[in-house]
């Protein structure tokens, strides 16, 4: 499979996830099972690339393992089709385990559903500007009840 074919799955998984997680209804136990098939599925698949660049490498380099030391480095990995394949899968999982804690700590909280889908649609888009709308609107402005 080519490096644009994983990406458009990976692409489509992570998309479906953060629908189910924001429209569908939450039933017990469903954050649970998405937090270990959805963003523990990214994060294996995520750590099954990383052990592919460090034995066979992405792009020009094929055998070198990456260096994650410099920009130059960086740049390198980014530079190829794997790396960015990588990168965007390490993204996606750890986007949608945000937005998993955000749900749950939203659903103990209280808080309505129609409250907590701009924070997720913003966590989904841009992961950490939505984690600090949530802590702001939870820990500062107190919306809901803590957690017992």
């Amino acid at each position: 499979m080519s490096w644009g074919g994983l990406f458009q799955i990976v692409n489509t998984v992570a998309l479906v996830l953060w629908l189910v997680l924001i429209l569908a209804p939450r039933w017990t136990g469903v954050i649970g099972q998405m937090r270990l098939a959805g963003a523990g599925g990214l994060s294996l698949f995520y750590v099954v690339l990383v052990g592919t660049a460090l034995t066979v490498g992405f792009g020009d380099a094929p055998g070198k393992a990456p260096d994650f030391s410099t920009i130059a480095g960086i740049r390198a990995i980014f530079a190829s089709d794997g790396g960015v394949v990588t990168g965007w899968t390490h993204y996606l999982a750890l986007d949608l385990f945000t937005g998993l804690w955000i749900a749950e700590d939203s659903d103990s909280r209280r808080i309505n559903r129609f409250v907590q889908a701009p924070v997720l649609l913003l966590t989904f888009l841009a992961g950490p500007a939505g984690l600090f709308i949530h802590l702001l609107l939870t820990r500062a402005f107190r919306l809901g009840a803590p957690p017992a």
